[in-house]
């Protein structure tokens, strides 16, 4: 997972608890954790010591510093991500993983997640000498910062593993995930392959290196996955052909080994890389051919299409008898995930609502009451779940819980009653929730390891079937008396045992006879059926691909799903039971079989690890108490039209909570006065605080182009955020402030070309601000949504203050056309005091982007850009302010450059727009209009730098003239903080 998109999360979530945070310390690990999670902190300790002995002595590493791992349960669906720069740091989510379509298979999930983010880490921490010395010399492993761009040059040379590709990366991890777990992992995945056994069935593209980093983000509706997918999968390949040492050499950065991911496979494998991925794509469509004739030695079942086209990925479908039709969760590429209908008479398919917070594989989950025509669904799947329902008929939705964190929704008919399984702390439970569903009750939380999911209900009520896993990785189907459960007896009856295969989406028939799933037990994911009455369980179709979620109809027929490469596609079958099922090979399997010692890689159990001599303390976390250097380094800056050189030292605590960042420069050309020569900035941030001082400020972007950001004298200002609602992934509420005082100015701060009538200002700024865009699946910018701010500034000056107030609005629709959007960006101000004072006024003009720019690339939808006129030139003491703007759908590039310099996706977007100032007054009131387009051209630089290239073009109108024009070219540094 995305390191960056989690840590701003959990800071945020932690904002509240920091002071809870304790911490265990060995030698190598530190261990920071919450007070609810101290049960698990020894098993926790115990699988990071024995992880990363293992990985120790077969990679020859010694981690740099200790490990920081944090516990944290701020999602419902278990997940990790791992960093090594600036400092090594885990973060893992404590929640049950989620075992749809065996993704990620059955295993204790803290020993599986050590493995595999100690993989990340020494695959970046672990340094040659040279390495080594960049650390020495630039005080650390540097972490990219867009405030200083040079610093993208120093983290190559401190981490040049970190710009490995994330397949290369992902591929290591799940590779030695699997065999460091005794195989069960996707190295030995059924889903893994099925997905490359149906490209070669439907003669489909497998990518080269340039498509899976460019096109498969964007046109693909694993785009979340592919990484995982064809990493593992390269991986296990290169083992099976060149052997395991090669892989381990490539992987492990060793003295005598290339900077360079690319560099060094040429040098252990003899080979480049895109010759041997190719001939990898060759061999693959060969072995998957010799599989696919396997299964159609025997005849593989009919199917006849629900809909005409596959639907991406899909929920488990609800059925409503009485209308014949289905209903289900959809996300897919070029739509925003929803719930939607489909008519089994006519093949009609028909949107119903918007799903919140989709999950990549399962889309939410779903129940169906018929009586009442209600939908019920979660929401926010990759957060804090929540529960909804539409009533089908009418259309009219509600919320009946928020933050509710319960999945796996059936209903139950006998009671008209919701039971799911809700997570927390780590621990599974199952839980009922009676109508009008806006409370749950407990039914039964299971022993850490032990999940329940996939459960249904039997039409009258009396019994309960699900999923059962255990810490082992064994999984079984089982049944349950809800009668006895809900009287505190909680006891199952084993129905059929599938080992380390999941037992998916089990359902009962409308008689409550059968059962109807599917598992990938022999290899390829068939639909199976259980006769609960002699406890028979068949295999009743023979797939080729996937036969998934069965849904028993009127008679024998049965509709499914069938995996393709666009998704799942409903179909209707009319199973019979197979005469013989034949099993696939396994490129795991062949690897095994051509190099047994990947079985001696297999870990000891955890509990093998004697923990209490290896603990060296034992206490609450002090993020002030770990605060040290990370790096420092040389910059460049830019004052005014002159250059600058100094130096910047970053500091952090090893969760990232302190930061404390300071940077000096000098300016050596004589014609600027000597008193503005020497530049400082210092920022110290603590969650949602930061407080900045400066003194002469330089800006590295201020050497190119037209924008600057630079000014003469002092500062010193406080800020402050809290988000009031992070309802993750796509809506907040926040308030913010900032308050700062200014000396020794020529220039009003973020006014470049507006002079000052006094050398000292104080700023003060309070807002509120909502916001709720969304979009589709391989989007590149929002497709829909809204989002607002109010802001109250007062500018005190001249023994004067200068009130303004001003509202900024932006609304946006989606087009017929997929990734095509329209856009209203509009904005409203008004102030007080002297109008003939600078500090009283609003100023606009200009695109805004400088030649190299580390902000927003479309700069013209902020509220004080103008294109088609220069910067500042348009000013009023009040205004009003619109834009409209249409998105296009945009150019997503499958073969365009290399694996180390890529063009992802271009974008043009055409804006007109108006701004009238002094309104209320004739006599000062100024109109002006614009129009204009921008083509922005995404650049992937070293796997890791995304650069934008934007080329603008824009004329302004006055008084129904053209007055000017103004073009645009701009290349954008990714920003990080």
């Amino acid at each position: 997972m995305n390191a960056r998109v989690l840590a701003v999360a959990l800071l945020t979530a932690a904002s509240v608890a920091s002071a809870q945070l304790k911490s265990l310390e060995t030698d190598d690990l530190q261990l920071v954790y919450f007070g609810s999670e101290s049960y698990l902190v020894p098993h926790v300790a115990r699988c990071f010591e024995n992880a990363l002995a293992a990985h120790k002595k077969l990679f020859d590493y010694t981690p740099s510093e200790k490990v920081t791992v944090l516990l944290h349960d701020f999602g419902d669906s278990g997940n990790a991500a791992a960093s090594a720069v600036p400092n090594d740091r885990i973060l893992v989510t404590i929640a049950p993983f989620s075992y749809v379509f065996e993704v990620v298979l059955g295993n204790e999930r803290m020993n599986w997640v050590m493995n595999h983010e100690l993989v990340h880490i020494l695959a970046v921490d672990k340094a040659a000498n040279r390495d080594k010395t960049y650390r020495k010399l630039f005080g650390g492993k540097v972490t990219p910062s867009s405030e200083n761009p040079l610093s993208m040059v120093y983290s190559y040379f401190t981490t040049p593993r970190l710009y490995a590709p994330s397949w290369y990366q992902e591929g290591a991890a799940v590779f030695m995930e699997t065999w460091r777990t005794g195989g069960l992992g996707r190295a030995m995945g059924a889903y893994d392959e099925m997905v490359f056994r149906t490209k070669v069935a439907d003669n489909a593209e497998i990518y080269d290196l340039v498509g899976l980093a460019s096109a498969a983000t964007k046109l693909d509706f694993q785009t979340g996955v592919n990484a995982y997918l064809y990493g593992t999968r390269f991986m296990s390949y290169l083992t099976l052909t060149y052997g395991p040492e090669k892989v381990i050499k490539w992987v492990a950065r060793t003295e005598d080994s290339k900077p360079g991911y690319g560099a060094q496979f040429e040098a252990v494998f003899g080979e480049p890389l895109p010759t041997v991925w190719s001939r990898w794509i060759a061999w693959e469509g060969s072995f998957q051919t010799e599989n696919l004739d396997r299964l159609r030695q025997y005849p593989l079942t009919a199917y006849r299409r629900v809909t005409e086209s596959a639907l991406g990925s899909v929920s488990r479908a609800q059925l409503d008898r009485r209308t014949n039709t289905l209903y289900l969760a959809v996300y897919s590429p070029g739509q925003v995930s929803h719930l939607a209908s489909i008519d089994l008479t006519k093949g009609t398919m028909k949107k119903l609502c918007e799903v919140k917070g989709p999950t990549l594989f399962s889309v939410a989950s779903i129940a169906f009451n018929p009586e009442s025509h209600t939908l019920f669904y979660t929401t926010n799947n990759n957060d804090y779940r929540g529960l909804r329902g539409i009533d089908v008929a009418t259309g009219h939705s509600r919320t009946y819980m928020s933050d509710d964190r319960i999945g796996g929704l059936t209903f139950n008919a006998a009671d008209r009653s919701l039971w799911g399984v809700r997570t927390y702390n780590g621990i599974s439970t199952l839980v009922r929730i009676p109508s009008p569903y806006t409370e749950w009750q407990q039914v039964h939380s299971f022993d850490y390891g032990t999940d329940l999911y996939d459960i249904d209900i039997s039409p009258d009520g009396k019994r309960l079937v699900a999923a059962l896993t255990k810490p082992s990785g064994n999984q079984s189907l089982v049944i349950m008396d809800t009668t006895s459960l809900l009287a505190g007896s909680v006891s199952y009856e084993v129905l059929s045992d599938f080992e380390n295969s999941s037992p998916a989406n089990f359902v009962f028939s409308p008689d409550g006879r059968y059962l109807y799933g599917s598992s990938f037990y022999s290899g390829v994911s068939n639909v199976y059926r259980v006769d609960l009455e002699t406890k028979d369980v068949q295999v009743i179709t023979n797939a080729d691909t996937g036969y998934f979620r069965p849904v028993p109809l009127s008679g024998d027929d049965v509709l499914a799903f069938r995996y393709t490469g666009k998704g799942f596609l409903p179909v209707i079958i009319s199973p019979q039971p197979a005469e013989k099922v034949n099993a696939i090979i396994f490129l795991g399997q062949k690897v095994v079989e051509s190099y047994p010692i990947v079985k001696e890689w297999k870990l000891p159990p955890p509990s093998s690890i004697d923990l209490a001599p290896m603990i060296r303390s034992e206490a609450p976390y002090s993020p002030f108490a770990t605060l040290k250097k990370r790096s420092l380094y040389p910059i460049v800056e830019g004052y005014k039209n002159y250059g600058a050189i100094g130096m910047r030292l970053n500091l952090a605590d090893t969760i990232g909570y302190d930061r404390l960042n300071m940077s000096a420069s000098y300016t050596p050309n004589t014609e600027l006065p000597a008193d503005q020569r020497f530049h400082f900035k210092a920022a110290y941030s603590y969650l949602g605080w930061k407080l900045i001082g400066t003194y002469n400020y330089a800006n590295f972007y201020d050497l190119f182009g037209p924008t600057k950001r630079s000014f003469k004298g002092y500062s010193l200002g406080m800020e402050y955020k809290r988000y009031l609602i992070y309802d993750q992934p796509n809506r907040t509420l926040d308030w913010a402030f900032d308050v700062a005082g200014f000396g020794g100015l020529d220039r009003l701060p973020g006014y470049q070309n507006v002079p000052v009538t006094a050398t000292r200002l104080g700023v003060a700024n309070v807002s509120i601000g909502y916001k709720h865009e969304r979009s589709s699946l391989g989007s590149v910018e929002p497709e829909k949504g809204i989002s607002w701010r109010a802001t109250l500034n007062d500018n005190y000056a001249v023994s004067q203050n200068f009130p303004k107030l001003q509202f900024d609005l932006n609304l946006g629709m989606p087009l017929p056309i997929s990734h095509s959007s329209v856009w209203l960006y509009a904005s409203a101000g008004a102030a007080a005091g002297d109008p003939d004072q600078p500090y009283g006024n609003f100023y606009f003009g200009g695109f805004g982007n400088n030649y190299v720019d580390d902000k927003e690339y479309r700069r013209y939808h902020e509220p004080g850009s103008f294109p088609g006129v220069k910067i500042d030139q348009i000013s009023g003491h009040n205004y009003t302010k619109a834009l409209l703007e249409l998105n296009l759908p945009p150019i997503v590039f499958k073969h365009l450059g290399t694996a180390s310099l890529f063009a992802n996706w271009a974008s043009l977007a055409l804006f007109a727009g108006g701004i009238v100032t002094n309104p209320a007054d004739s006599n000062l009131r100024q109109s002006y209009y614009d129009a204009g387009a921008q083509l922005d051209i995404r650049l992937v630089g070293l796997s890791l730098h995304q650069f934008t290239i934007s080329f603008g073009y824009a004329s302004a109108f006055q008084g129904g003239r053209k007055i000017s024009d103004e073009f645009m070219a701009s290349f954008k540094i990714p920003f990080y903080e």
